[in-house]
């Protein structure tokens, strides 16, 4: 099997926001672990504190697309990563949570 992985050229400009619901943490968290993971292999500053990376914790997956729109449309970053689950119980509320994430 081939496999292709790309680099990033210069990972200096390069800024990114992660967007992580805070709902849902036990899964969410682990997300944001390999995300992380991912950007420290291609090259880039992971940390909290610097000036790559911006962690935006909004309340549930529902909020996501809202807060993403809103980071899409000042400009400031290259990439928006989105990180939420909506997991199915016994009850509609996952279909109506997920349907509403998805148009976003």
């Amino acid at each position: 099997m081939a496999v292709f992985e790309g680099t990033f050229a210069s990972v200096a400009p390069y800024r990114f926001a992660i967007v992580i619901a805070r709902f849902n943490d036990l899964v969410t968290e682990k997300l944001l672990g390999g995300c992380q993971d991912c950007l420290k292999r291609h090259g880039i500053d992971v940390n909290p504190e610097g000036t790559q990376v911006d962690y935006i914790w909004v309340p549930g997956s529902f909020e996501i697309p809202l807060v993403a729109r809103q980071l899409a449309l000042k400009g400031n970053y290259n990439a928006i990563i989105c990180l939420g689950a909506v997991i199915r119980g016994h009850t509609p509320h996952f279909d109506y949570v997920a349907a509403e994430v998805s148009k976003g």
